[in-house]
């Protein structure tokens, strides 16, 4: 890997799939939007660069009322196969009024099913926030706007995604067998176009090609101190839907060695 590099995106630093328009918002910032319908098919933009490491960063608007059905992701992927690692923040939506689930998830070598799912507790289609993932070699931290939601821990004798290239993706799909309601709930395409709009987009990474020699980089040893601590149990008692370590049903043979480590 490089030596890590700060990189502010404009659209030339993606490649784009299905309906991709870019603008200005009202203040005058670059504004990639994601746009779907039942002709167009899903929408998506891609980094150029692949990353081992890493704080990245978007603002997002996500789709204002009926967006049951829906899926808006922004996430890291070294790809699709069987063994791909993978680091998940969906934006599930839901019927107008409803709170838009956020889930979490990590991949490793092929190996998810560990979400923590979470009820916004803002309107996330009235304005931009920022979502971030920290991802480096001992933890995986997830926050919204200034407050952290997630860590996710590595241990030595469990996978934890720590060698392949991850690519930073941004994708809005049709996800009705999933996303709402666990598939009871399907787009209305009455209510389309659906529209999500991505801005400021940040990386303070490694980028594959070399070593990388992090220095002192704070999201490369980054973990949570007591108070963000605190905003973790705080999302957790206050707006959690799921957490997959307390899913007994759906591990009949015991949870996931994680689930029992501190």
């Amino acid at each position: 890997m490089e030596n890590p590099i700060v990189l502010v995106y404009t659209v030339n630093n993606f490649t784009t799939d299905g309906t991709v328009r870019t603008g200005n918002d009202a203040s005058g910032q670059r504004v990639m939007m994601l746009n779907l319908d039942r002709s167009s098919g899903p929408a998506g933009f891609n980094s150029k660069e692949q990353f081992l490491y890493g704080e990245f960063s978007i603002e997002m608007k996500l789709i204002p009322g009926n967006s049951a059905g829906t899926v808006s992701c922004f996430y890291l992927s070294s790809g699709t196969d069987d063994w791909r690692d993978e680091i998940d923040m969906e934006f599930m939506g839901n019927s107008t009024g409803q709170p838009v689930v956020l889930n979490t998830n990590v991949w490793a070598n092929g190996d998810g099913k560990k979400e923590h799912q979470f009820d916004l507790w803002f309107d996330p289609s009235a304005d931009y926030h920022t979502y971030t993932i920290i991802w480096n070699p001992t933890n995986i931290l997830f926050k919204v706007d200034n407050v952290f939601i997630r860590s996710f821990k590595r241990y030595a004798d469990l996978a934890y995604p720590s060698s392949k290239p991850m690519t930073l993706h941004a994708t809005l799909w049709d996800g009705s067998y999933w996303a709402t309601e666990k598939g009871r709930v399907p787009i209305d395409w009455n209510s389309a176009p659906f529209v999500v709009s991505y801005r400021s987009f940040y990386a303070n990474a490694c980028v594959a090609g070399g070593a990388c020699h992090a220095g002192r980089d704070g999201w490369m040893s980054r973990r949570l101190d007591a108070a963000e601590w605190g905003t973790v149990r705080w999302a957790e008692r206050n707006y959690m839907r799921y957490n997959y370590c307390t899913d007994a049903w759906r591990f009949p043979n015991g949870l996931p060695a994680e689930c029992s480590r501190k």
